[in-house]
This record gives C-alpha cells, sequence and structure tokens, in this order.
C-alpha cells in the first residue's frame, strides 16, 4: 500500500505542478484582459459609449460555446465562466464611469433624497462630480433657495406624496429646469408634471431597489413628457452608468405594470398568507424542498422582508389596479368547481391551451429557470 501511495504522489506530482502553471497563466491572462478593458473604458468615456453592449456580449458568447465545443469543452461551463469574467468587467467599467459627467457643472435637486432610492441617485450623480442638493419635508422653507439655477429636479417620494411634491416644487423651476419623477406609476404624476411645469419634463422609473448597488443592465423605464432633446443629456448620463432604457408611453408602463409589478407582488402576498393560514413549518418543508420550491419560497420571503408600506403604495396605487387584482381574484374562484367535481380533463384542457398561448416563451423561461436552480443546488 505503501509502495502504491509512493508511486502515486511521485506521478501526480508533476501533474499537479503543471495544473498550478496553468492556473498562474490564466491569471497573468484576466489580468492582461483586464488591461485592455481599461484602455476600453477610457475611449467608452472619451465619446460617451455606453458600457453594456447586449448584441456585443451575446457575440463572444455564442463564438465562445462554439469554440468550447470545438475543444471539447462544456459549452454550458464556458458561457457560466465568462458570463462572471463579463459581469465583472461591466462593473468596473460602470465604477469608473460613475466618475463621468455628460453635463459637467450640472447641478441636481432631489427631492426625497433622504430615502433609499434619493440616496442612491443621489450618489450616483455626486461621484460623476455634479452638484447634488437634498430637499426633505423639513426643507421646503428653503426650497426657492435650493432650486436655484438647478439644470434637474429629481421627484424620489412615495406615490402617495408625488402629486403635492410636484405642485409644491414647480413654482420654484426656472423655465430651462428638467422636472423628472421616480415614480413607480407613471400616467398621473407626468400629466401634473406637464401641467404644473412649463419646462422640459420626463419620466422615469427604475425597475429595481435601491439596494442593487450598481446600475449595471438595470432596466429604467423612459415616459417622454416635453422637450425630448433638452432631456437627452440625463438619459445618455443613467446609459452611460448602466443603465438599460426602454422608452414607453405613460399609459402602455402603466398598463404593464399593473401585470409586472401589482399583479406579482399581490400574488406573492396571497401564498405568504395562506401558507401563514395554515402554520406551515417553513424550516421543515425546506428539508423536503425541490431547487425550484426553495427559489419560490425564496421569493416569498423577500417580499415579507420589506417595508409593507412600500408593497401597499404599488398595489393600490390606481382604480385599475385594484380592478385588475378582483379579476384576478375571480380568475381563481372559477377553478372550484374544477377542483370539486374532480376534474383532470378539463384541468389538462385549460393547462394545454394556456400552453400554447405561452408558445416559444416557455422554452425560454425553461432555460432560465434551470440556470437559476442550478445555481440554487451549487449554494446549498
Amino acid at each position: 500500500m505503501e509502495n502504491h501511495d509512493h508511486t502515486f504522489n511521485k506521478e501526480v506530482l508533476p501533474l499537479r505542478i503543471k495544473i498550478d502553471h496553468i492556473d498562474s497563466q490564466i491569471l497573468c491572462l484576466l489580468a492582461q484582459r483586464q488591461a485592455q478593458v481599461e484602455k476600453v473604458v477610457k475611449l467608452k468615456k472619451e465619446h460617451h459609449v455606453p458600457v453594456y453592449h447586449p448584441a456585443r456580449e451575446e457575440d463572444l458568447i455564442s463564438k465562445l460555446r462554439l469554440q468550447a465545443g470545438k475543444a471539447n469543452l462544456d459549452p454550458d461551463f464556458m458561457e457560466d465562466l465568462y458570463r462572471v469574467i463579463l459581469r465583472q468587467s461591466r462593473v468596473k467599467q460602470t465604477g469608473q464611469m460613475e466618475q463621468k459627467a455628460v453635463k459637467p457643472g450640472a447641478r441636481i435637486l432631489i427631492i426625497g433624497g433622504a430615502g433609499q432610492m434619493g440616496r442612491f441617485f443621489a450618489s450616483l450623480f455626486q461621484k460623476s462630480g455634479y452638484e447634488v442638493r437634498i430637499l426633505t419635508r423639513k426643507d421646503w422653507t428653503t426650497a426657492g433657495q435650493l432650486c436655484k439655477d438647478i439644470d434637474l429636479a429629481l421627484i424620489s417620494v412615495p406615490i402617495d406624496k408625488t402629486y403635492d411634491a410636484i405642485e409644491q416644487i414647480a413654482p420654484f423651476l426656472e423655465p430651462a429646469t428638467i422636472l423628472a419623477d421616480l415614480t413607480s406609476i407613471k400616467a398621473g404624476p407626468l400629466a401634473k408634471m406637464l401641467k404644473s411645469h412649463p419646462g422640459p419634463v420626463t419620466g422615469l422609473h427604475p425597475i429595481f431597489g435601491p439596494t442593487s448597488g450598481s446600475l449595471d443592465k438595470q432596466i429604467i423605464v423612459v415616459t417622454p413628457g416635453r422637450d425630448r432633446d433638452h432631456s437627452r443629456w440625463l438619459l445618455e448620463q443613467l446609459t452611460l452608468w448602466g443603465a438599460v432604457i426602454v422608452e414607453s408611453s405613460a399609459e402602455e408602463h402603466d398598463e404593464i405594470m399593473e401585470i409586472v409589478q401589482a399583479l406579482r407582488h399581490f400574488a406573492t402576498f396571497g401564498f405568504g398568507q395562506f401558507l401563514y393560514e395554515k402554520h406551515a413549518r417553513l424550516d421543515r418543508t425546506l428539508e423536503f424542498s425541490s431547487p425550484i420550491y426553495r427559489l419560490e419560497l425564496g421569493m416569498v420571503g423577500r417580499l415579507f422582508a420589506q417595508d409593507s408600506s412600500l408593497y401597499s403604495e404599488i398595489i393600490f396605487a390606481t382604480r385599475e389596479r385594484r380592478q385588475l387584482l378582483k379579476d384576478f381574484i375571480s380568475s381563481l374562484n372559477a377553478h372550484l368547481e374544477m377542483l370539486e367535481k374532480n376534474d383532470k380533463k378539463l384541468f389538462n384542457e385549460k393547462f394545454n391551451r394556456i400552453a400554447k398561448w405561452f408558445g416559444s416563451f416557455s422554452e425560454q423561461a425553461m432555460r432560465e429557470s434551470t440556470f437559476l436552480i442550478n445555481k440554487l443546488i451549487e449554494r446549498f
């Protein structure tokens, strides 16, 4: 046995030394890659080119998958590896882009700048060298002074405070000042801004939480209001920081957000409430759980780990949203007869009809959810 171990150690040692050498080469190549990225960042800053280039990244991934197959390597492994590398590269680029101002010398006033989202955007503007002023509830007596010579007034307050904030700040704004908001509903606030302020108006909705830490690949919906050319620098700045800009009318935005936000959050709330009413043993269910259940339960737990007022404002924001949720409850109640009759045939008919409606997205959803499930398996 000793001879066997000695022979193994003797034979494996040069292989391990070679592997260590290859690892050092990989690290050296990553450092060289990063050096080239630094040069790209410098060019992007000079020419105001955004960090994220979707077509470029997807082309690169496609080529690498093809090369991996030819090299007898797992294409999925190669894609996962390079997604991490590209993500790290983007974050580093975004961090440096945060120091670049599209409109140097501009002055920014954030109404509600003491809140989480307000602080997040204040930090971004400050890192890029902008002068940032903050207006909170106790500062309205100095609103006129705070608004002097500002280029952008950005409203970042709860939905139910937005209309009052617009009405209060508008009289202090100069004609060339951009008035924008970060509210998660757009039709009402946009109309209010257009009515209250004769100058440039833009609606913004960041589709992410303030804890994200970066705008890398984060979506911001833009609902144009008035004088788009005058507001262009603001959108260019957001893009430079790594955001993905999606343009929409205020009406389309609100209709889609009824599904994306209100319905999703309410359905999650309903699932959590049912588990609570049934006294479900969460810790025990996790011991029996599949990765997909852990993922679903994680989204429920995530909701209840946050401020209830944030979600109540989103869910109850408009009459249309509340009506949609009542329709959702009615839809669930319509399944009671099917359950009472144990009608599997009807279930299958409905299932197949809905599956056909989902179409090719189902395949995409399968790929994406499988990726998330595999990541959970790696962690837990």
